[in-house]
Order: C-alpha cells, then sequence, then structure tokens
C-alpha cells in the first residue's frame, strides 16, 4: 500500500507547524477570528503552502529576503499552484510585521473575492463577523439564595 503524500513532505510540513515564523504566528492569530477557516502548512505536492484557504482555493505565501534569490523558483511554484486551480498571493514578511492586521484584512478580502464577494449561502446569525471577547457578566445585587 502506498502513501498519498512522501513522509518526509509530511514530517517537513509538520516541523514548519510547530516552529511557525514571526509573521505566520502575527498572521494566524489574527485569522483565526475571520471566516472562512485558513490551515497552516498546507501540503500540495510536492509545495507546502504557508497558509491556505482551502473553501476559496487560495494560497498566501510569506516572502523573506531568501525569496529574492530564488525568483524563478517562486514563479514555477506559483504557476504550478496556479495549473492546479489555486489563486497566489504573496506578502513580504516586512509589510506584513509591519502592519499585521492589514495584511490579515487583505487576505480574508481576497478570500471573499474568491467565493464571489461573499459565501455562496447565507451564514447563519454572525458567521462572518469578527470574534469579540467576551465581557464578564456583571452580578446583580439581587438577592442571594440560600438555604
Amino acid at each position: 500500500m502506498s502513501r498519498r503524500i512522501d513522509p518526509e513532505l509530511t514530517a517537513r510540513a509538520r516541523e514548519l507547524r510547530n516552529n511557525p515564523t514571526q509573521t505566520e504566528l502575527a498572521v494566524c492569530h489574527r485569522i483565526s477570528r475571520y471566516r472562512p477557516q485558513f490551515t497552516r502548512q498546507l501540503i500540495v505536492a510536492p509545495f507546502i503552502i504557508d497558509l491556505a484557504c482551502r473553501q476559496a482555493h487560495l494560497a498566501v505565501e510569506f516572502d523573506g529576503s531568501q525569496h529574492l534569490a530564488s525568483e524563478p523558483q517562486d514563479a514555477r511554484r506559483t504557476a504550478f499552484l496556479q495549473s492546479k486551480g489555486w489563486i497566489v498571493l504573496r506578502l513580504w514578511n516586512s509589510d506584513v510585521l509591519a502592519n499585521p492586521d492589514g495584511a490579515v484584512l487583505h487576505i480574508v478580502r481576497r478570500a471573499a473575492e474568491c467565493l464571489g464577494g461573499t459565501h455562496p449561502q447565507p451564514l447563519p446569525f454572525r458567521e462572518g463577523c469578527e470574534r469579540r471577547e467576551r465581557q464578564p457578566r456583571s452580578r446583580s445585587a439581587g438577592p442571594s439564595k440560600t438555604s
């Protein structure tokens, strides 16, 4: 029986998930408040996508200075992903770290565009909204129950 994905590629994706970059942390913590759902380090063999929205088929790549020298490889990677139906969005690490909230809004808007501007079906109440921290309930000064 053969495995669908190369075990070495799976191990590398797991390693990347367990040791995220500052850029990935800045975005992933913020983007988890939004819908649709995003996945970190998704394998699309032979590549690993930094951040992906499966529903929108959007691949987000965070590029650092090391990508200046690997432009032809990045172009091949982008062409391969596009041939598989993915839309590739590349963001520079420095831009993301300078404005992580703006980067997240850009990614979420791009995902919405890929989905046709809105979700194909109406969302349940409050879906698609940014999650808000719950406020602690204040206890009323009414009589307490004692037996």
